[in-house]
């Protein structure tokens, strides 16, 4: 009989560097996530090709049908993910444990100046979890927070695809495989940054094109070349939001230095733990008897 603790090779795997295993995109998470990306930016750019008579401002009641589009697209990206990788209930109860941490961040700031500390919190946690469940987690905590906030309206299933956006790109930043350290700490505080100043851009061309009445250099044209509205678009967002978006970028980059190093360490520490993509297996009641009983002394001994 040996002193000496069983090591299994899962055990051994889970103490390497103190990695977590990559959660690779599979077939079915890349054509749920193309499809839903497609929509979105369909969602959000045609009206940049829209004639001149196409009614524009009519479309904003058509943002409950987006929601409802959404909801199944959403749970076909979570189905597609679990189904390529084997992620179980416990990676889904890990995302609804993420997405109510971010809705309760971004009251915090309320949009004041930018300062919306929840975005450094879904950047790392889209870089732990995958692309995949980034992008769901994104989406649902912007939903998530515009029920506690009461930011609920046309604008909200906008905002649920670009956060999706923000997260989801996390995920997709190479060298996740690589030990964690500065290099790591100091990509997705770049990427932070890069991604609040994105996600104001792509929620100024959603309400863009709704804003009547503006100065004719910066508002939207129907009909008008593309090139033209784009200049346009761009001088519209100098002249309005960069003062928000800006702040947002530094936020979230100074939280990501500063609390990014524990808090991936936390967040990869539970996906171990919860051992996500180890298999789970049922043993045969009468294997455990078996060896029960060929464990026991005979009475020759």
């Amino acid at each position: 009989m040996s002193g000496t603790a069983p090591s299994g090779p899962h055990r051994a795997e889970r103490k390497r560097d103190g990695r977590t295993k990559a959660i690779r995109l599979g077939p079915r998470s890349v054509a749920a996530l193309a499809l839903v990306s497609a929509i979105g930016v369909v969602a959000f750019g045609w009206p940049l090709f829209a004639p001149g008579d196409s009614g524009i401002t009519t479309h904003a009641a058509d943002a409950p049908w987006l929601f409802a589009a959404l909801l199944p697209l959403l749970l076909a990206v979570v189905v597609a993910t679990i189904a390529d990788t084997g992620l179980d209930a416990k990676a889904v109860a890990m995302l609804g444990v993420l997405a109510a941490a971010g809705a309760a961040l971004r009251p915090l700031g309320a949009g004041t100046a930018g300062i919306e500390p929840m975005f450094f919190l879904m950047v790392l946690s889209g870089r732990v979890l995958g692309p995949g469940f980034g992008f769901v987690l994104g989406a649902v905590s912007m939903f998530a927070s515009a029920l506690l906030t009461g930011g609920v309206g046309p604008w909200m299933p906008f905002q649920m695809l670009a956060m999706g956006w923000v997260a989801m790109g996390a995920g997709l930043l190479p060298g996740a495989a690589r030990p964690p350290g500065r290099a790591e700490s100091l990509l997705l505080a770049g990427y932070g940054a890069v991604a609040s100043v994105a996600y104001g851009t792509v929620m100024n061309l959603q309400g863009w094109t709704l804003m009547q009445g503006m100065a004719s250099g910066i508002s939207y044209v129907p009909g008008d070349p593309l090139g033209d509205n784009l200049a346009r678009f761009m001088a519209y967002c100098l002249a309005t939001s960069l003062g928000w978006d800006l702040p947002r970028a530094v936020v979230t980059m100074v939280l990501t230095l500063t609390l990014g190093t524990p808090i991936l360490k936390a967040l990869r520490r539970a996906t171990r733990r919860a051992a996500f993509e180890t298999p789970t297996t049922f043993e045969d009641p009468t294997t455990f008897e078996d060896q029960g009983a060929s464990d026991a002394p005979t009475a020759a001994e």
